[in-house]
């Protein structure tokens, strides 16, 4: 095992694939001369050139669109998203097409290709730079959503996202990218659609994805202070989701706490939690519990930001609820 930044295992794995498969490009705002916005890039326009790592202009819908062409013609290109919430300018790219190419084209055009950059809040940056678009496009068939939460997964996840033959929503967060952690030497990828029991236990199940796994693994341990022992499960990829881990976990604990960051209409954890009930409802010994942000644009003030996200005490206190519920 070797420690790496999120950013480093998000790099290795672009270069790996790169080295590995001529036809995989990177292509992105401040991708190449700058090497990144967050750094991701740092060095591949040295290694690769500017015809593999190549900047654009400020123009989302169109280099998404030259992704999109490239990709039905052999290329497998990667899309860097500064912030997904400027991916918002090229969704028709990403859902009207390369979406939907497959489907259209009767099998005789794919769409192999990975848009990939931040999501979700990270601080102070205001109402149009802080939102969690997973569940939008888990939404949409022949897109894949991986949203993982520490450096290893990142790198095993972005080189099976590379080599896929759909398109693939990749979600980091500009919170996570200085983020350390033990990463495997040498190749390996992590299968999409996967699940990870981060910790295992017998009284509660708790279910989250991305950066906010952070909350629900520091819930844990404060509830192994006070004797409850929680299984935390990390989805890693929502869609497609690993429904049987959660609902083999719930056949064992009989309780489960879904934490996201996410507005609470229409998203992750309402789709577990009705696949839950519908699947193991006999399990249950206390109504599933969803935690999200409050239902708003993110307020910019800290202390509105700090009231706006589920934290620890939110995991705690609902895990106690549905634990005493008889």
């Amino acid at each position: 095992m070797k420690t790496l930044q999120f950013r480093e295992a998000l790099r290795e794995a672009m270069s790996e694939e790169m080295r590995r498969d001529e036809n995989v490009f990177l292509m992105g705002e401040e991708v190449a001369q700058y090497n990144g916005a967050y750094k991701v890039s740092q060095g591949m326009l040295d290694e690769f050139g500017e015809k593999r790592i190549i900047d654009t202009p400020i123009a989302e819908l169109g280099f998404a669109g030259i992704g999109v062409g490239s990709a039905m013609h052999g290329l497998r290109p990667i899309i860097e998203f500064m912030t997904f919430n400027f991916s918002l300018v090229a969704i028709d790219q990403v859902i009207n097409a390369s979406a939907k190419m497959l489907s259209m084209s009767g099998g005789n055009f794919g769409s192999p290709m990975v848009f990939r950059g931040p999501t979700g809040s990270a601080g102070q940056l205001g109402a149009q730079h802080s939102q969690a678009f997973d569940n939008w496009f888990a939404n949409t068939p022949g897109l894949k959503v991986i949203v993982p939460s520490n450096p290893a997964d990142a790198k095993g996840l972005l080189k099976s996202a590379i080599r896929d033959n759909d398109p693939v929503i990749f979600m980091e967060s500009e919170q996570m990218y200085g983020d350390k952690g033990e990463v495997p030497e040498g190749e390996y990828l992590i299968p999409i659609g996967q699940a990870k029991i981060v910790k295992e236990g017998s009284d509660v199940t708790i279910v989250s994805f991305g950066k906010i796994m952070k909350v629900a693994i520091a819930a844990a341990e404060e509830l192994a202070k006070e004797g409850i022992n929680a299984e935390v499960i990390d989805l890693r990829t929502i869609r497609p989701i690993d429904y049987k881990t959660v609902i083999e976990s719930v056949k064992k604990t009989n309780r489960l706490v879904i934490l996201e960051e996410a507005w609470p209409l229409g998203n992750i954890s309402t789709e577990l939690t009705y696949m839950v009930q519908r699947n193991a409802f006999d399990y249950l010994d206390a109504p599933i519990r969803r935690i999200n942000t409050k239902d708003t644009p993110l307020p910019y003030a800290p202390t509105l930001v700090e009231a706006w996200m589920p934290n620890v005490k939110d995991v705690v206190d609902a895990v106690k609820d549905v634990s005493y519920v008889k």
